[in-house]
Parts: C-alpha cells; structure tokens; sequence
C-alpha cells in the first residue's frame, strides 16, 4: 500500500474513514463560522457593557467597560470552544486515557496512602489498567471513550453506550475485580474485595459525571480518585497495603 507499511496495520481512527477523521474535518471546517460567532457576541457584550456603564453614571468609562466585556465574553466563548474539542483527545487519538487517569490518580491519592500500579494483567485471564490500594480498598480503573453524541446512561438497571447494551464490557470488569481480588487473596492470605470502575473520557454522561450499572461505577477520570477518597472507613493497615502492593507488582504480569 503506498504510503503504509506491511508490518503496521492501518488504525481506522486515523483515516477517513473513521468517525474521527470527520469530526476533526467538520470542526476545522467550521472554524470561521464559530470566530463570526464569537465577534457577534463579543460586539453585543460591547454595548451591553456600554449601556450598563452608562447607567451605571460611569459614562466617561463607557468605553473601556464595553470594551472589556466584550473581550470577556470573546474569551470564555473561545474556552468553551477549546474545551469541547480537547475533551475528544483521547476519542480522536490525540491523547492515551491511560496516561491521563494515572497522573490524576497518583496527584490526588499519592498522599494519602494509596498506590497506584499501572497496566497490569493475569496471564491468559485479565487485564486493566490501573489498579489502586489504599487504607479504604482496593479498585481497579480501566480506560475507554466514545464519540461525544454517545449517550451513556442506564435504563431498567442495564447499561447502555447509545444505543448497544453495555453489559459485555460491564461483565468484563466485574470479572476481572474478581479475578484480581481471587488472586491477592490466595497470595497474601488478606481477605480482598476489589471495586471496578472505568473512566469515560469522551461521551455524553449524566449530570454529575457519575453512573454506577450492573456492578460497574462509569465517571469522568478526574472524579475517580475523589470517590476513592470518600470511601469511608479504614480496610487496610499500612503493612496490608504494603503487602498487597509487593504482591500484586510481583504476582501481576506488567503490560
């Protein structure tokens, strides 16, 4: 194949093809649509700054007031902009969740006594991608994302991504705490349960960026390490965690 190599297979996600070539083509596309857009708002937060100055008796500031708040509004509709599109990197590509999730774990967990062990995995059996021990548990935290228009939601206790059941990949983590909370256990000789949940990078979630389905806890990567911490009660001491840490970095193979 021109251009291509016989060794590395061809990514669907980085041709044209792929639902993300397209966002990526409307988007820039559309560019000069949302800076008219963005000039429209930023005149009318001109006069309405003029106006609220004048009425404010500050008519001599009339026009530094307008001026500013038409640069405000310019500038939070250009963010807005700019945090709709960053929020597909790891959709598009652009950016590996992994990486994200583990730097906002080990950040906000660091200090209070959790561990965090990256991309881990029984041979032949199961997989995830962070797990995390601590004095409140133990969890494991995998990966995913879908297109922005995917509405994530869960209807008579079933998870659903759009319009697919999502019980394949909710069973799928379920079984794969259980395989590593089986495997620490029988290991260590310290009774484990482990919580799966899995941090959504791109998708329509609910309010709040939380939803718990079929045994499973799905919500936007930043909030996985505050629901760790407000895990309440102490499981673990610190010898348990130290040794379920040694443990899992020796019995768990590194992928």
């Amino acid at each position: 194949m021109p251009g291509g190599s016989i060794y590395v297979q061809p990514n669907e996600k980085y041709t044209g093809n792929s639902p993300q070539w397209w966002y990526e083509k409307f988007w820039r596309e559309e560019a000069p649509s949302r800076r008219r857009s963005r000039y429209i708002k930023a005149a009318v937060g001109v006069v309405i700054g003029v106006a609220l100055a004048i009425r404010l008796d500050l008519t001599g500031a009339a026009p530094f007031i307008g001026l500013l708040l038409g640069v405000l509004v310019a500038g939070g509709d250009w963010y807005l902009d700019w945090r709709a599109f960053h929020a597909t990197a790891v959709w598009r590509g652009a950016k590996r969740g992994e990486v994200i999730t583990a730097k906002l774990l080990r950040r906000s967990l660091g200090k209070e006594g959790y561990n965090v062990l990256d991309g881990r995995a029984i041979r032949d059996q199961a997989s995830i991608d962070h797990l995390v021990i601590g004095p409140a548990g133990v969890w494991i935290v995998d990966n995913e994302s879908w297109s922005p228009d995917t509405e994530i939601a869960c209807y008579t206790g079933r998870l659903f991504f759009g319009e697919k059941y999502g019980s394949k990949q909710a069973k799928a983590l379920v079984g794969a705490a259980e395989a590593f909370a089986e495997l620490l256990t029988r290991e260590t000789g310290i009774p484990v349960t482990i919580s799966p949940m899995l941090a959504v990078h791109c998708g329509d979630m609910p309010k709040g960026g939380i939803l718990v389905a079929e045994g499973l806890t799905l919500l936007k990567p930043r909030l996985a390490a505050k629901v760790i911490k407000a895990a309440e009660g102490r499981v673990y001491t610190d010898e348990q965690i130290e040794l379920l840490t040694r443990t899992a970095a020796r019995a768990l193979q590194k992928v």
